[in-house]
């Protein structure tokens, strides 16, 4: 073989390396953003391979960014020279797509870095092994473009292989911390307050430890650790010796996940705060959430519900005839036991039919949820009028409708940690209602895992965003046809929330408003 031809190959493995060193790093970060769920593998290889289609409708009010991708152009090119055999521009133009595809998918990550724990490096060990598999097959049966197949474009795929050889051993792995916790709960004895809910839980798990007040033993699992991982981590750093009271957020991508969590975490007082459509992508219908939450009534001795929401309200009977007692709250439902109802900037309290008082409302606070977290105050032993004395106490939580001013005079609202629909409205109707003289103008990728109901969903909110007069600004590309679709006017368009705020800081001054809807992590297109 000559030395030019030697240093050709040589130049072609080392490209091809590198391709599948970036296709790892890109990957495995998706991987770890969705919790190591192997089917999300092919959920975001399929938005990455699926620009939005511009219709003729879209294309007259923006213009829309890379209908085709190079990703598309090499997947033809790659199956040309299948298709002709010829294996050197194969691996060529695989070396191309695992340097620089998907396109938009980074390696390092605005929103959501790699993290190297000992879970992330098993599993890449794990697809290195299984990549080194299949490359060896394709040298044994003299095909090199099934070498470049093999490490470079079926990394996605065999991440999903790995994560699913490996679930067993992370099971395993997982009980460990998971008996440190359920020891530690025995020798604490708390009393366990469970939060669950298709939106809310967070908000209603912080307005309960407002509510119970400072010098009340209170340990709440921080941010949004919902599920076994984070729960257990929870208990194992925070909960110490003389704490009274555990608030523990719980959540699920599946029926059974709360059924476990509440096995060896069991609730006292089991807080619902809403039935929706969220992570409907995974769940597949709203009957199938609505079982995965009602796990976690089956232990407690005491429920919250939520009753202004109509599937809640049905639980009340079903319970009651298991022998729960059940707590109804809310705030239009005239009929729930705890009400919070909203006046000019007030919030009233009513128990039983009884006012019991009134205190400021805090902005960007949904009363239901504050409705909920009285309920289970009561059931911790907290009376009507500390309840109502400690209102003025209840905070908004970070990135979930808080509303500031910023030094350029820019009303803005926050709303970046809310991805639901029901939210999703609150927000506009906050913003709606502010005395703005100027422009309002709402910032968004739009709403996601809503299966199915995705597209239509997203629609509705471009024609709400229009219905209250404002702007639409969408970020990515991911709900960008829906929302073109839904908004009756222009629609400005950007790859990230970063080059948006950017648009907004030098486009809107003193007397405008801006409503930033949820800010997808950048692992979506």
């Amino acid at each position: 073989m000559s030395g030019p031809r030697v240093a050709f190959d040589v130049a072609l493995a080392v490209a091809l390396a590198a391709g599948f060193t970036l296709q790892m790093l890109r990957w495995l970060r998706v991987l770890q953003r969705e919790h190591y769920e192997p089917a999300s593998m092919r959920r975001f290889l399929g938005r990455w391979s699926s620009p939005p289609v511009a219709t003729a409708r879209s294309v007259e009010r923006f213009k829309m960014t890379r209908p085709v991708t190079l990703s598309h152009v090499l997947v033809v090119a790659l199956l040309v020279c299948v298709v002709v055999h010829s294996d050197v521009l194969a691996a060529l133009t695989s070396a191309l797509y695992g340097l620089t595809c998907p396109q938009g998918l980074s390696v390092k990550g605005r929103t959501s870095a790699l993290h190297w724990t000992r879970r992330l490096r098993t599993v890449a060990f794990a697809t290195a092994g299984l990549s080194l598999v299949l490359a060896l097959v394709g040298t044994f049966t003299a095909r090199p473009w099934l070498l470049a197949l093999a490490v470079v474009w079926a990394v996605p795929l065999t991440l999903d292989l790995s994560a699913r050889m490996l679930a067993p051993f992370e099971a395993r792995s997982a009980r460990t911390f998971v008996t440190q916790a359920s020891e530690r709960l025995t020798r604490v004895r708390p009393r366990i307050v469970a939060v669950t809910g298709s939106y809310g839980k967070t908000s209603t798990k912080n307005h309960l430890v407002d509510l119970l007040g400072p010098g009340a033993g209170v340990v709440a699992t921080p941010a949004s650790f919902n599920n076994q991982a984070g729960l257990s981590r929870a208990i194992n750093e925070h909960l110490a010796d003389g704490t009274r009271i555990f608030v523990a957020e719980m959540g699920t991508y599946g029926p059974g996940e709360i059924r476990n969590l509440c096995a060896w975490c069991p609730p006292e007082i089991a807080v619902v705060t809403a039935i929706g459509p969220v992570h409907l992508e995974r769940m597949k219908s709203i009957d199938v959430i609505e079982r995965a939450k009602f796990e976690i009534t089956e232990r407690a001795s005491t429920v919250v519900l939520n009753v202004d929401d109509p599937r809640l309200e049905k639980w009340v009977a079903r319970l009651t005839e298991r022998g729960a007692a059940v707590r109804t709250a809310g705030s239009s439902n005239v009929g729930a036991a705890v009400r919070v109802v909203v006046g000019d900037a007030t919030w009233t309290l009513i128990v039983d039919g009884a006012v019991v008082g009134s205190a400021p409302a805090t902005p960007g606070v949904r009363e239901t949820n504050v409705a909920c977290a009285v309920a289970a105050a009561f059931a911790l032993g907290v009376s009507p009028s500390e309840a109502c004395s400690r209102l003025g106490d209840v905070r908004a939580v970070e990135h979930r409708s808080n509303v500031s001013t910023a030094t350029s005079g820019v009303v803005v609202v926050d709303d970046t940690f809310n991805a639901n629909p029901v939210s999703a409205v609150a927000a506009l109707t906050t913003l709606s209602g502010l005395a703005l003289p100027g422009r309002r103008v709402v910032v968004t990728p739009g709403l996601i895992e809503l299966g199915t109901e995705e597209f239509r969903a997203n629609r509705v909110l471009a024609k709400r965003v229009g219905a209250i007069g404002a702007e639409l600004v969408v970020v990515g590309r991911t709900n960008v046809k829906a929302l073109a679709e839904g908004f009756e006017g222009p629609v400005q368009r950007f790859d990230s929330r970063d080059d948006a705020v950017a648009w907004v800081r030098t486009s809107l001054g003193p007397g405008d408003g801006v409503l930033y809807l949820n800010d997808l992590p950048d692992h979506y297109p």
